[in-house]
């Protein structure tokens, strides 16, 4: 087994290749604007500090949010692309899964929320009981109107440390890895799990939209 995972729902460009039993190389830049100028060198980029080549891989794995449509896009068409002319399946799991298993062995059992940076002054969340099972439905949501839901709980990621007010205990990862995707699918793959498909989770409309009162120009 060889996995390529990558991720570009959050701020972070993050690519990894695991070997079934443990990652053997990875990459990961923080840059929200630059995700599509910034995946393809990372993939070059952990293929070589692996000493192999593309077609080594037996498996996609990528981060279907949720997160912002443009960057989201970005990892989910590249995965696709990857998987159609490799010819190898393409398994879709979701981001903030990825951060609760990163959150293992950082002092955060469970219960607890997960929280990314959704813009708007809203965040990406869910509940989990530990970092291998999640207890809600990811949801996008206003901090303030999930203070009680999440009340007394730690929280991993971003968007929990953005505000604090409703996230006071706001501990790292801060950001997905492609890594612990990689390593959340490989041990699910192993016990015979079925993933997710790779489609985007965006919970909400993409931010940019036709004007309303667009004029529509047709040739005479």
């Amino acid at each position: 087994m060889l996995l390529l995972a990558l991720d570009t729902a959050t701020p972070a460009v993050t690519v990894a290749l695991h070997d079934g039993t443990s990652v053997i190389a990875s990459s990961s830049q923080v840059d929200a604007r630059r995700h599509g100028e910034l995946l393809l060198p990372a993939v070059d980029r952990v293929l070589a500090e692996a000493g192999l080549k593309l077609d080594a891989v037996t498996g996609i794995v990528v981060g279907v949010g949720p997160g912002p449509y443009t960057g989201l896009r970005v990892g989910l068409m590249t995965a696709d692309t990857f998987g159609l002319v490799l010819g190898v399946p393409v398994h879709g799991l979701c981001t903030l899964d990825g951060l609760a298993y990163a959150a293992d062995g950082t002092g955060v059992e469970g219960p607890f929320v997960v929280a990314t940076d959704a813009r708007r002054k809203e965040v990406y969340w869910a509940l989990y009981d530990d970092p291998r099972t999640r207890a809600s439905e990811p949801a996008v949501d206003r901090p303030a109107d999930i203070a009680g839901t999440v009340a007394g709980l730690p929280a991993v990621g971003a968007g929990a440390l953005l505000y604090p007010d409703t996230f006071p205990d706001a501990r790292a990862p801060e950001h997905v890895s492609a890594g612990a995707l990689a390593s959340l699918a490989a041990e699910k793959l192993a016990a015979g799990e079925e993933l997710e498909a790779p489609r985007p989770l965006y919970l909400r409309r993409p931010d940019a939209q036709v004007p309303k009162n667009y004029k529509v120009v047709t040739p005479k």
